[in-house]
């Protein structure tokens, strides 16, 4: 069945393997790798962090030892990092045979459509936003520009943080900006771009079986170990299942709470991710489960 499932994918091409959580794509990921001889490169948001392991599914120690991977496990708690970031650090792995795979679906378009060079952000505006975000986040939400409110997930609070402080730092709305956008590292057509897009019902389950295997594997160990630098505002502090957790180590839930809580945002999470696909990845061909 593997080798029926590979036999399609071409083995010069850049391979770009999008999926919501739990869908299967490192497996795949890790089958083209050995196949191929390519680099597994990293697109996942909180796969970027080096203080989780565990608890975002990042591939093994054992994994990253068998095979090359690159862009796992190497940024701080503490830094700042967005697609920005993401993006400069991908354009000299280009050079080899890769496959990225995650589902950050904004690294993909990113990639394949390029980026705007937007200002940054100064600490001000991100400390005003934070504030607001914990506040009035509905408040937020309408102080949007129309034409940036109607391109981004307005579920997503990063993504509607990230819209609101370009508008508030530059008097300019995201899609503003983005309507400069450069020209792609890796236009679409230069690539295979695949999608994984299972049943619902099925990925439920499997969401909810791996955070069962997280647990038993030492996720509320790896969330012990850093809750002496826990902060809610950091980026790093937006992986599924760390605040869970870390309000049961606070007593302020019991760990079968705390693991239901988890499962639900991972599975409101993979909705959102299958909405993004559905809409923005409609030409990517679909295959199947590992």
């Amino acid at each position: 069945m593997k080798s029926l499932r590979l036999s399609g994918i071409s083995r010069a091409a850049p391979v770009l393997i999008a999926g919501p959580t739990a869908s299967g794509k490192s497996a795949l990921a890790m089958e083209l790798a050995a196949r191929d001889g390519r680099v597994i490169v990293n697109a996942d948001a909180m796969q970027v962090f080096g203080c989780w392991r565990v608890l975002t599914a990042r591939p093994s120690v054992a994994d990253e030892v068998a095979l090359p991977h690159a862009l796992y496990g190497h940024v701080g708690r503490d830094q700042a990092w967005s697609v920005g970031h993401w993006l400069r650090q991908v354009s000299p792995l280009l050079d080899r045979p890769v496959v990225i795979v995650g589902g950050t679906g904004l690294y993909f378009m990113a990639l394949t459509e390029g980026l705007a060079e937007v200002p940054p952000v100064a600490p001000a505006v991100r400390a005003e936003a934070d504030a607001l975000r914990q506040t009035d986040f509905p408040a937020m939400v309408a102080g949007l520009d129309a034409a940036t409110a109607a391109r981004i997930d307005l579920a997503n609070p990063a993504r509607v943080q990230r819209a609101w402080e370009v508008l508030r730092a530059t008097g300019r709305g995201l899609a503003a900006w983005q309507a400069g956008t450069g020209a792609p590292l890796l236009p679409i057509a230069g690539a295979e771009a695949l999608v994984i897009r299972p049943e619902v019902a099925e990925l439920n389950a499997r969401i909810d079986a791996r955070f069962a295997a997280m647990m038993a594997a030492g996720a509320l160990d790896e969330v012990r170990a850093e809750l002496p630098f826990w902060d809610p505002a950091r980026p790093s502090a937006r992986a599924i299942g760390a605040a869970e957790l870390v309000a049961h180590l606070r007593g302020e839930t019991g760990l079968d709470a705390a693991i239901a809580a988890a499962q639900l945002a991972s599975r409101q999470y993979a909705k959102r991710q299958r909405t993004w696909l559905r809409r923005r990845m409609a030409d990517w061909r679909e295959i199947a489960l590992p």
